[in-house]
């Protein structure tokens, strides 16, 4: 209840905050944009060995790339266009509302909630800061209680940005992170499972608190019978192994045309080797956040192999359970009913799922919940079209994984399990704003040969003339 008040009070703060200066310009907001850039570039290396040691390993480089390089590029791709942006839209009155004057500006929402994963912390908290500074709000951040050294460099590094009533920064375990959602903030933003995002949904329905839900599901990977194996794996390969799995867009299963598994088993092996030869000892690959997701996976392991599945790992030893490493395990003969297939991994293991036709495959993907992103391995143009037109999902890949989050000029989020509503780029900036319509008229206005009494005959004329 005392953390409550507090969150309460600190988003009161910010309201006050955002009534005394409701219409940021855009010099103000380019300036913030900047100040983040700034302490972003200055507590890089920080952040990566808070990163590692929150994961127990985790590579410089994995963080560098995933976590902070993408900020950086959405903050260059923002600061390019806010100005166009930010611009009133001008819009057509039409016939009958002429002559008037009707355009669209954009304007701040006021104060945004951003919920933040464990798995990219960095990316997942400044991204949708970005968006929302960009838009001109102000912010309150509720970050993992999972991270805690990267939470400390994070709460150093937007003290170093920006004043106390421009971001908050909160912390907290689960009953605190729902008294956060319930925050009647003007909007809400929240990224992790489905599970949780549905209580998040209920709670904010109760506020009316418009939301953004960065969910998840069971991606999948459609191997096409015309790829090349060695190309697949080499494409799919690394999607999921970056971060060891722990990505909402990660591959979750791949489908592949029957009889191709001891293909792609034979090839993932000496691809996942070339890129980490050490195997379990390799300081490229990552470890499994904390015990209870490890305890998780390998219990979900467990349960499949019981159930009649081959696992087939990539090297042995495939598992330090002292040190939470966990390397790629592919999944045969894997019966539905297992948790493996039916929720969403989020780790190193990846279900082989054999097709006798491609429309076997993609009845398969359409049977099922919508997923945040679709990957189809194919050069056939007509099967590509065919798979985008076919089938849902919050973005899709084509020879490629996990590339399609990274494009700073196009939409991200889900679609009905996996999500709603998008951020990045121009969608960010939209997403946090409200797209206000306004109409001008000078000292005449046509809408008068409208008003009552109806019965005149040049009223009756013209109401006949405009519904014909």
């Amino acid at each position: 209840m005392e953390q409550a008040m507090h969150f309460a009070t600190q988003l009161d703060r910010l309201k006050s905050a955002y009534q005394a200066a409701p219409a940021p310009s855009l010099t103000e907001r380019l300036a913030r944009l900047a100040r983040l850039e700034q302490a972003l570039l200055s507590h890089k290396e920080a952040l990566c060995r808070a990163l590692a040691n929150d994961y127990g390993k985790r590579s410089r480089a994995d963080s560098l790339l995933a976590d902070i390089l993408p900020c950086l590029t959405q903050l260059k791709h923002v600061r390019r266009h806010l100005k166009k942006w930010m611009a009133p839209s001008r819009r057509s009155p039409g016939l009958l509302l002429n002559p008037a004057r009707l355009e669209v500006v954009y304007q701040p929402l006021g104060v945004v909630g951003i919920v933040v994963p464990w798995n990219f912390p960095v990316m997942l908290s400044l991204g949708p800061l970005i968006g929302a500074i960009s838009a001109g709000n102000r912010a309150m951040l509720k970050l993992s209680e999972f991270t805690p050294a990267t939470n400390a460099v994070l709460i150093q590094l937007l003290g170093d940005a920006f004043e106390q009533d421009e971001v908050v920064v909160c912390e907290g375990d689960a009953q605190q992170g729902a008294a956060f959602c319930a925050l009647p903030f003007d909007h809400l933003l929240f990224t992790g499972s489905t599970s949780i995002g549905r209580q998040v949904m209920a709670g904010a329905a109760r506020q009316l608190t418009p939301l953004t839900l960065e969910l998840g599901g069971k991606s999948p990977c459609l191997i096409g019978p015309d790829m090349p194996m060695s190309l697949a794996v080499e494409r799919v390969l690394y999607g999921k192994s970056l971060n060891a799995g722990q990505v909402c867009v990660a591959p979750d299963y791949v489908l592949l045309p029957r009889g191709q598994e001891g293909a792609f088993i034979q090839a993932y092996r000496e691809r996942f080797l070339r890129l980490y030869p050490q195997g379990l000892a390799s300081d490229d690959y990552a470890s499994i956040i904390n015990p209870r997701q490890y305890q998780r996976l390998i219990d979900w392991l467990e349960e499949a192999v019981a159930a009649g599945a081959q696992a087939h790992p990539c090297a042995t030893p495939a598992r330090d359970d002292e040190q939470r490493r966990l390397l790629p395990h592919l999944l045969t003969e894997l019966p539905g009913h297992c948790q493996l297939m039916r929720e969403e991994i989020f780790g190193p293991l990846l279900p082989l799922v054999p097709y006798d036709s491609l429309d076997e495959a993609i009845t398969y993907i359409q049977s099922r919940p919508r997923p945040l992103a679709l990957y189809l391995m194919s050069l056939d143009p007509e099967l590509q079209a065919r798979v985008i037109r076919e089938t849902h999902s919050g973005g899709v890949a084509i020879n490629e994984t996990l590339q399609q989050v990274a494009a700073d000029d196009a939409p991200f989020g889900g679609i009905g399990p996996s999500g709603m509503g998008h951020y990045h780029g121009r969608e960010g900036f939209l997403t946090f704003s409200k797209a206000k319509t306004v109409l001008r008229r000078g000292k005449w206005s046509p809408g008068i040969l409208l008003q009552p009494p109806y019965d005149r005959w040049y009223k009756k004329l013209l109401l006949s003339w405009l519904i014909r």
